[in-house]
């Protein structure tokens, strides 16, 4: 009986030790798959934080959304720190809004004062950014509509990690220039 006790015991000694072995084989090799697979090559790097998220479309690749998953736009005839979508142009392409403290945005989002009601509108790399009316959380149905255009990060270049926020010279600029959206 004892001998029997003492075989049971070691077999499930062994049992342990290869369920244990096994388990964290494929959670390192899911790490590891992971890790290789976020560190490729990629044109446009991730945008989260709490102003702005990164998300992925089959159709349109990546593009940026407010927290709560609504497609943010940009408008083609915005130039870098002003926006041109005021009165009826509003009520459909809402202006997407501070609702906090403007302090320590992260590289690429600034604000500016809007000059028609006062408000201060979130901006990447200094175009202002909208949400469409149309649109519902994780929908990007604004996308062409009226000469607006899905906002999209920018592109990173060779040395910048794919994890990092765009950075752009421009981005805290808020004068006027004339060209067009640069997304």
């Amino acid at each position: 009986m004892k001998k029997n006790t003492t075989i049971l015991m070691g077999l499930v000694i062994v049992l342990i030790v290869i369920v244990g072995g096994y388990v964290i084989f494929h959670k390192s090799s899911k790490s590891t798959a992971s890790t290789s697979s976020s560190t490729k090559s990629s044109t446009a790097p991730a945008v989260n934080n709490a102003v702005l998220l990164t998300k992925a479309s089959a159709s349109l690749g990546s593009y940026l959304t407010n927290p709560s998953g609504m497609a943010l736009y940009t408008y083609g005839a915005d130039t870098s720190g002003t926006s041109n979508c005021t009165g009826s142009c509003l009520s459909s392409w809402p202006a997407y809004q501070d609702t906090g403290s403007t302090a320590g945005l992260p590289t690429g989002i600034s604000t500016i004062k809007r000059t028609d009601n006062g408000e201060i509108q979130y901006t990447y790399n200094g175009m202002p950014l909208y949400t469409f009316v149309g649109d519902s959380s994780g929908q990007v149905t604004g996308n062409g509509v009226s000469n607006f255009s899905v906002a999209k990060p920018a592109a990173a270049s060779a040395s910048q990690p794919a994890t990092t926020p765009a950075a752009s010279s421009s981005a805290q600029s808020t004068s006027n220039s004339s060209s067009a959206s640069p997304y």
